[in-house]
């Protein structure tokens, strides 16, 4: 058997997808920002996916920008942010994903800002108490504390955040690659300037993704080129991508009540089998219903010798998972994100991520490698 459990990476395309993206793909060729009849019909499907994600998240088209991914939309709020209203702060986690960590240590390296790290407790909450501390003695600060941790899953409360940084008159933005798509996010009662998501990440196609720029804020290019996207990124459309994100995206608000019980119930299996079959086990992050995403568990397993093969052996058995973040997977050192907790470093942490395509003799199988590999080094 084989068994991907790295959702939280990317996600297989949903056929449904496929099929809207197929004759954007062959038929629909030209390019959206010529003028002749092949042109604007090809602009009216991107105008069209704008409309259906601004719907969706219940903002406006005009607030919705096409990018190749969540990391660039990143880069692009936290770097135009900065410049088009001359912040001298940021107040972040060291926990984030690097597109935002990366982005805020080169601004501070460059003398634009100076980097404030939120106080974290070991399953990766944020101190809310220090939050109103830096806040309250660091004026126009730019604060980006993602929606979920993408390795740990540990959900933290965006709209309390976002109620503070708006005492503050601070710019709030959120990394929310991982919920969106698997939660609804109503940008109207959400105090939260910038939003971001990446189609692969809810069975859409990859490179393609979007920022979400609330009206009051004005923000340069990241990318220069044409005047695509209302002039806020250069480069053609990836046309056929932003049909499909726009398709991914609402099948996944259809479907996400259903989805949502179907996928955590594969954690919940997991979670029980885990502790029900090897001694010693323990979890990453905050695991309980309503405070972590359904979608990802990260085990802890007991210290071993062998720790460092967990991956590798599984991988023989047919198993993908993950060790942290698929953008580190080539990295040495391990992950940020359980140093940034202090997780014992003579535990192995791994990271299973579920979605609707899995099925819990999956899990099963999973659970029965995962004995036969750590057993003989516990007995």
């Amino acid at each position: 058997m084989k068994v991907y459990f790295d959702n939280a990476a990317t996600t297989p395309m949903d056929e449904e997808v496929f099929e809207t993206m197929r004759p954007i793909m062959l038929e629909t060729f030209g390019n959206p920002s010529s003028t002749h009849s092949h042109g604007r019909e090809v602009r009216a499907k991107v105008e069209y996916a704008r409309r259906t994600v601004a719907e969706l998240l219940n903002t406006a088209p005009s607030e919705i920008f096409f990018t190749s991914g969540g990391t660039e939309a990143d880069n692009t709020a936290i770097n135009c942010t900065v410049e088009a209203y001359d912040l001298k702060h940021i107040i972040t986690t060291e926990i984030e994903h690097k597109a935002v960590l990366e982005s805020a240590r080169k601004l501070e390296a460059q003398g634009k800002v100076k980097v404030s790290y939120l106080e974290l407790d070991a399953e990766g909450h944020i101190n809310f108490d220090h939050l109103n501390e830096l806040l309250k003695t660091n004026s126009r600060s730019l604060v980006s504390v993602m929606h979920a941790n993408n390795e740990i899953g540990t959900l933290n409360d965006i709209n309390q955040i976002g109620e503070i940084c708006a005492e503050y008159d601070a710019v709030f933005h959120s990394d929310t690659v991982q919920t969106m798509g698997h939660f609804t996010h109503d940008t109207r009662s959400l105090k939260c300037h910038f939003l971001v998501g990446a189609a692969h990440k809810f069975h859409g196609p990859k490179g393609v993704g979007f920022l979400r720029v609330c009206k009051t804020k004005k923000i340069g290019r990241f990318i220069q080129g044409g005047g695509q996207e209302r002039n806020h990124r250069g480069g053609t459309e990836n046309v056929y991508g932003i049909v499909g994100l726009a398709k991914a995206l609402e099948i996944a608000y259809r479907d996400m009540a259903h989805h949502e019980r179907y996928v955590r119930g594969l954690k919940d299996r997991m979670i029980a089998g885990l502790r029900e079959r090897i001694p010693g086990v323990q979890f990453n992050g905050d695991i309980r219903d309503g405070h972590s995403l359904y979608t990802v568990l990260n085990v802890s397993f007991p210290p071993s010798e062998d720790n460092d093969m967990l991956l590798f052996n599984l991988d023989i058995n047919g198993i993908s998972a993950s060790g942290g973040s698929a953008c580190n997977s080539g990295a040495v050192g391990g992950s940020h994100v359980l140093d940034g907790i202090k997780a014992d470093p003579n535990r192995q942490g791994i990271r299973f991520s579920f979605c609707k395509y899995n099925k819990p003799e999956e899990v099963d199988y999973v659970l029965d490698k995962l004995v036969e590999i750590t057993q003989p080094v516990m007995a």
